[in-house]
């Protein structure tokens, strides 16, 4: 008979947050996650900076209304950790399922700087970890900082291995190729929403690249999804009005091993997309051409990956905090149950310093 594998189910939640406030976007998240688990979601992703709404405003830093959107959006980032991530923790939890949603992550730090950040939470309740986006595009370098190697990782989940990108980290190639070196089985996609952003050409390429599944989810904000002080945001261009903040119609999808469609993609309504997925169509496509074993070529090629955490500061003669909060995780976990299992231990060591407050000094 040779080896077995259970079909899981994928979810890709469409749907428009309530733009420019995190904690309502957090609430309704919460509701969503409970909406995708009813529908049997082993995986449930959200869309590029979900929480709460994509900066497309932006790109009209002239505009008298800049200002304002960019104050609002600063206040509403979401720390990690914080009880907006609590809050995601427990839904998760709740709902038993897993859950990759995009946020924009304020330093905790300094308060002063936005990351375009994708979430990993595990149904056991617990942050499994974050990925900053490596490389903002055109004018998303005006709000969004830079991220690093060290996120590059996959995730061990009871249904395969988990990995995930923001938009044209897609284009970029080489954060993929890291994720696909490591195995990558499941992907989460994440996307402003729409055709313009190249994301169907290049999730669907990606997926056949990786022979993983990749839930392509989109972000949908439409003209009635806007704060009403927002929707007269209004520009001249070309004798046309348009509003400085860029709907977005979602496109999202769920695209098989080979990169055919298994669910979607639906344009401009808020849906929960679902396929069933199983790790033996992936290993099919895998042997077919598999880019980290036989359809490679290291002799030729030398990828390396620097995966250490980007220091704006060293201390000499202080305790490195990332092992002390690493500790402080580890008893905390257990001593409250949070880990408890082998998937929640990894978590864990991958990303000691998720789910921790910072260390007091």
């Amino acid at each position: 008979m040779g080896d077995e594998f259970r079909d899981f189910t994928l979810a890709a939640v469409q749907a428009a947050p309530v733009y420019l406030d995190r904690d309502a976007s957090i609430e309704k998240a919460c509701r969503l996650i409970d909406d995708a688990a009813a529908r049997g979601s082993d995986l449930a992703v959200f869309g590029e900076t979900w929480v709460s709404g994509y900066a497309s405003f932006a790109a009209w830093p002239n505009h008298p209304a800049f200002g304002d959107l960019l104050r609002r959006f600063v206040l509403n980032g979401v720390e990690v950790p914080s009880p907006a991530t609590d809050a995601l923790c427990a839904a998760a939890k709740r709902a038993g399922t897993d859950v990759v949603i995009g946020v924009a992550e304020r330093d905790s730090t300094t308060g002063g700087s936005i990351y375009c950040t994708l979430l990993f939470i595990g149904r056991e309740g617990v942050l499994l970890g974050k990925h900053r986006k490596l490389k903002p595009t055109m004018y998303e370098r005006t709000v969004w900082g830079e991220g690093d190697g060290s996120s590059l990782r996959l995730y061990d989940r009871p249904y395969g291995r988990l990995g995930g990108l923001n938009c044209w980290e897609h284009q970029m190639v080489l954060p993929g190729y890291s994720l696909i070196s490591q195995g990558l089985q499941v992907h989460a996609g994440a996307w402003p929403g729409g055709t313009f952003t190249r994301q169907e050409v290049l999730s669907r390429a990606f997926a056949m690249q990786s022979a993983a599944y990749v839930v392509m989810t989109g972000g949908l904000l439409r003209m009635e999804d806007l704060p009403p002080d927002l929707r007269e945001l209004a520009l001249e261009i070309d004798g046309h009005s348009r509003n400085i903040i860029l709907p977005c119609d979602g496109c999202s999808g769920i695209i098989g091993p080979n990169g055919d469609y298994l669910a979607g993609p639906v344009l401009n309504e808020e849906v929960i997309l679902t396929a069933t997925a199983n790790l033996g169509t992936v290993m099919f496509q895998k042997m077919i051409a598999d880019h980290a074993g036989h359809y490679t070529r290291p002799d030729v090629f030398d990828f390396r990956v620097n995966a250490r955490p980007k220091e704006v500061a060293s201390f000499e003669g202080r305790d490195d905090p990332a092992v002390v909060r690493a500790h402080e995780l580890l008893r905390q976990g257990l001593a409250d149950g949070a880990i408890r299992d082998e998937h929640s231990l990894r978590g864990a060591f991958a990303d000691p310093t998720a789910g921790l407050p910072p260390v007091a000094r």
